[in-house]
This record gives C-alpha cells, sequence and structure tokens, in this order.
C-alpha cells in the first residue's frame, strides 16, 4: 500500500537510518488492520522461555504448537509477530510472506534467582536475515548490576542491524538490585528507561504501563516542582511517550500479567488516550481461547484506532 502522510511523519524521525531500515519499518506500520495509522498490535510469545512452557501455555494448550501463534497473529490482523529463535524456525517456512517478523535475540530463564538479572544472546542478525524477518528484539534491564554489559550488547545489535537494514524493538524492564519492587513501574523509571532506550539508538520501544509511584528522591523533587502529572494512567503514558525525544520515537506498551477482558481494554483505552503508538499484547492473548483471543485483539486494535 501508498503509505499515508502519518507513516510518512514518523519514518522522517529516522532519517540517519538507510533505506532498508525504513522499508522495513514502513513494511512493519503498513500491515495488519492498523495498516497507515502509524499504530502498532504486535503479538509476542517469548513466554515459554522466559516463564516456562506451563505457565505459558497450560492455560490454552494449543499454544504450545508454534503454528499456532502465527495463525494468531495472523488472522487478527496483527502488525507483526515476535518470538525467539526457536519459535520462528519452527514455522516461518510454512507462513513465510504472511507477517512481518522480529527475532528476539536474548533471552533469561526464571530458574536462577538472582538480584543483577542479565538476559543471554540466544540468536543473531544474521539469524533474523535468514529466517526473512524485518526486525531484532532485545531486552534490557535498567536497574540491575549487569545493565552495561546489556547496554554494550545492545548497541552493537543495533548497529549490526541498521548496517543490514533491520528494525530494532527493545524490551525496556527496570529490575534489579537497584530499584525496589514497586519501582520497577515508576513513573519516573519507566520514563528514564524509555529515554536510555531511545539514547540507544532503538527504533521502537516496549516499555511496562506505568503506575502512580515516583522511585528516585532526586526524581520526586522535579515532578513536584513542574508538578509532573501522574495520578491517571493517560497521563504517565504522556510522559514516557514524551521522554522518548517528545513522542519522536515509537512506543509501545505490554499487556502484562493475564488480566480479565474489562480491566484490560480499561487499561488499553488510557495508554491509546496518552499518545501510545500500540499494545505489545502476548499472555493476554494466547491464553485464551481462539476466536475469544482474535476478538481481544482486534478489540484492541480498534481501541487505537480511534484514538487517532
Amino acid at each position: 500500500m501508498a503509505s499515508t502522510d502519518r507513516v510518512k511523519e514518523i519514518l522522517s524521525w529516522y532519517g540517519s537510518d538507510n533505506p532498508g531500515t525504513k522499508t522495513n519499518i514502513a513494511r512493519l506500520l503498513n500491515h495488519g488492520t492498523l495498516a497507515g495509522t502509524g499504530k502498532l498490535v504486535i503479538l509476542p510469545v517469548d513466554q515459554g522461555f522466559e516463564h516456562g512452557p506451563a505457565r505459558s501455555f497450560a492455560p490454552n494448550p494449543d499454544a504450545y504448537d508454534p503454528d499456532y501463534h502465527f495463525r494468531l497473529a495472523i488472522d487478527s490482523g496483527c502488525n507483526a509477530y515476535a518470538a525467539p529463535l526457536g519459535f520462528i524456525e519452527a514455522s516461518a517456512d510454512k507462513f513465510a510472506g504472511q507477517i512481518p517478523l522480529i527475532l528476539k535475540t536474548n533471552n533469561s530463564d526464571t530458574l536462577a534467582k538472582i538480584d543483577q538479572p542479565c538476559s543471554a544472546v540466544t540468536s543473531s542478525v544474521k539469524d533474523a536475515l535468514r529466517l526473512g524477518c524485518i526486525g531484532v528484539g532485545f531486552t534490557i534491564y535498567p536497574g540491575s548490576g549487569q545493565r552495561n554489559t546489556m547496554y554494550e550488547e545492545l548497541r552493537e545489535l543495533i548497529a549490526e542491524a541498521k548496517a543490514h537494514g533491520l528494525v530494532s524493538i527493545v524490551w525496556a524492564y527496570p529490575r534489579g538490585a537497584g530499584i525496589s519492587k514497586e519501582g520497577e513501574q515508576s513513573a519516573d523509571v519507566t520514563a528514564y528507561a524509555a529515554q536510555i532506550t531511545a539514547q540507544l539508538g532503538a527504533h521502537i520501544i516496549k516499555i511496562k504501563p506505568p503506575k502512580d509511584f515516583v522511585e528516585q528522591a532526586e526524581a520526586k523533587k522535579v515532578f513536584e516542582k513542574y508538578a509532573i502529572p501522574t495520578k491517571t494512567l493517560t497521563d504517565r503514558v504522556k510522559h514516557c511517550v514524551q521522554s522518548a525525544f517528545n513522542g519522536k520515537r515509537i512506543v509501545i506498551f505490554s499487556g502484562g500479567e493475564a488480566k480479565e477482558t474489562d480491566g484490560l481494554l480499561a487499561e488499553v483505552r488510557e495508554i491509546a488516550a496518552g499518545g501510545a503508538f500500540g499494545s505489545i499484547m502476548g499472555r493476554n492473548a494466547f491464553q485464551r481461547p481462539r476466536a475469544e483471543a482474535i476478538k481481544l485483539l482486534q478489540t484492541v486494535q480498534q481501541i487505537f484506532k480511534d484514538a487517532g
């Protein structure tokens, strides 16, 4: 499809990127139900690696099959499907060309209980190119004592991805001994994670919905002095989007832990009203029966479309 004015505007924010990367950003923005709107809904399925098979797929046993997730992303009209190497390799040939793919290039498990988390690099830009992906995904944990290692790994990955015309999507999840459990989704730390990720050169930033709490004492003084609003999720989302180069980087929000439908959709409406570019929703989709999951994803897409 021809690019809309909104897609052209978004592409203009990535002026240092080569035509290959900008083409892949355009492919992402011009696919699925939200094509041309500048909004995104992505299905991510890295939970089997991150949380274990039973915790991830037992609520809907069909989801043990890698094919299931490709079909769910395609049939629900998502912009893209993201997964680790194994799931992509298992089904990419069967569904070649039917939906943009994002290869999650680092992962961690929950078997080790550590204070300073750091994901392992589990695949490469070469793998992404071989499998026909439009981009690579990577997780960083701001707040971990291992954060600088992850930042350095990410910078190398982004440089290689850009050189080969791929898009970079970064999961920025603050955690580790440097911050409290409540602080992981605090308004200041979440916005800080978005800023760090943008500064590292990511094209798309994935963060969790921020909560009404300010973790850092010095940040709290600034929030109070300049009356930065945090009472509503919409206000907090606006601050996070503003923190990603005044909205000139694509910021999307995770669905998080499984929630009942009404509460989930109410949260999505607030996120959309705050100027978010979309949602990346995994467990809340694939743990539901297929028909219910498709309906949910399509409703989320409509919410973002209506938000303009």
